[in-house]
Parts: structure tokens; sequence; C-alpha cells
């Protein structure tokens, strides 16, 4: 692919992204309280309906300078912010895997954890149907990488049992049914090796990134895994081939 089209490719998935990050906020708002996400979008402040012009990705909020259009109320930065997010990040993926059909798997699955971190950070808690999403997105991997179907299948598994004997033994202290179906669901798509490795780093950054946010703003002890969980495996979907070589060459010294 030369150049031009690939500045023209990458414009293009920048542009789904953005899209796909207006649904990303849509589910994040909707599926804690449990509404329909078909329902018209409207301001929270003043109920009114949004026009579609005033819903499209980041052009929208730019231009009502981060307002409502009808009362005025200011709307969070998080919308345009995570639409910006999900864009940079499907870039990302397709970057680092290629332009392949997996990629378009992980993208599916990078908006799934968008969701899933806005959420569980402000509820505590995992929406079921985006564990449901990313166990189809983890069906769909083991049909298109069959060759490897029996690693995807022990992904699953293996990291299903492990976590639940933790959350059984700790009774949910330690980890919440939520992540357990979170974690299972991921090592479906990724496949046992990498799983491990992203449950590892996932505890690694969610134990600095709490302590930090305890001692810089005052966050309490319990801690939203579910996060921490998406970004661990998220970047092993990625780079975790590299991450098991860099791991083992240790070993082998």
């Amino acid at each position: 692919m030369t150049g031009i089209y690939r500045a023209m490719a990458y414009g293009i998935l920048f542009l789904c992204g953005l899209i796909s990050g207006g649904f990303v906020n849509v589910c994040a708002d909707r599926l804690p309280k449990r509404e329909s996400l078909r329902k018209k979008a409207s301001c929270g402040s003043c109920r009114e309906e949004l026009r579609r012009k005033d819903q499209i990705p980041l052009v929208s909020y730019l231009l009502l300078k981060g307002r409502c259009r009808s009362c005025g109320a200011r709307i969070s930065v998080r919308y345009p912010l995570t639409e910006l997010v999900n864009g940079v990040l499907y870039i990302t993926v397709f970057m680092a895997n290629g332009f392949n059909l997996m990629s378009g798997l992980y993208c599916l699955m990078t908006s799934a954890f968008l969701v899933i971190s806005i959420v569980d950070e402000q509820t505590l808690e995992i929406p079921l149907p985006c564990n449901l999403f990313l166990g189809t997105v983890g069906i769909l991997a083991c049909i298109l990488d069959f060759t490897n179907l029996l690693e995807h299948l022990l992904g699953a598994a293996v990291i299903f049992l492990l976590l639940y004997a933790l959350y059984f033994f700790s009774k949910g202290a330690a980890i919440g049914g939520g992540d357990v179906k979170l974690m299972a669901a991921a090592g479906l798509i990724l496949g046992w090796k990498k799983i491990l490795i992203a449950f590892l780093l996932a505890c690694i950054i969610g134990s600095v990134c709490h302590l930090i946010r305890m001692k810089v703003s005052k966050a309490g002890s319990v801690l939203a895994m579910g996060p921490y969980l998406c970004i661990g495996a998220w970047i092993c979907a990625l780079w975790g081939d590299e991450f098991l070589h860099w791991y083992l060459s240790f070993l082998i010294v």
C-alpha cells in the first residue's frame, strides 16, 4: 500500500473510530441504567431531543463550544474525548497489527473495553452485555484463527479457572464476578499466553496507578479493576508476543 492510500485508509479508520466512539458514549450512559440503546439522544439537563447536526462526533462539540444548543448547559468533555480516543486507538490497532480481519475484531474489542472502563470507573460494575459482546468477538476470533483454536479455548478456560478461584476464595474481595467474565471473554480472543501476560500487566498497572491516585487525589482504597484489565488485554493483543519474548529472554539468560 502506497503512502497516499495508507494515509487515506488511516483517515477512514479514524472517522470510523469517531463514529463508533459516539456509540461508546451511548452505551456507557445507558447500559448502567438499563435504558434502550435505540432511544433518541437528548440533553442530560433540559431533556430536549438533540438534532442530528448536534450529534456529529467531535465536530458538534467544538461548534457548540461544549454547551447544549437549547439550554446552554455544559456538556462533559468526556464525550468528545472518548470519540477522539476511540479514533486514535483504531488507527493504533491497524498500525500495530496490520490491515487484516483480526485488526477489525481488535477494534470491536477496543470499543467494548472503552465502555467497560467508563462504566466500571463510575459504578464499580461491568455491564453483562459488554462481556457477552466480547464473547461474541472471541468466537469470531476462533473462527478466523481456527488453526490455533485450542490456544483460544485454553485462553478462556485457564484465566476463568484462575480468576474464579481467586473470586471464590476471597468471596469477591480480591476480584469481581464481572472481571472474571471480562477476562474469560478476552482470553477467548487473545489465547492463553497473551491473556496471562495481560492479567499480570493489569495488576502491575492497576497497583501503581491506584497508589498514585490515592496519594494525589485522595482516592479510596476500593479499586475498579475493569479499566486496568482492559488496558492489559489491549496492550497484549497488539504487543503480547514481544512481551513474551522479552520475558523469556530473561529466563533463558
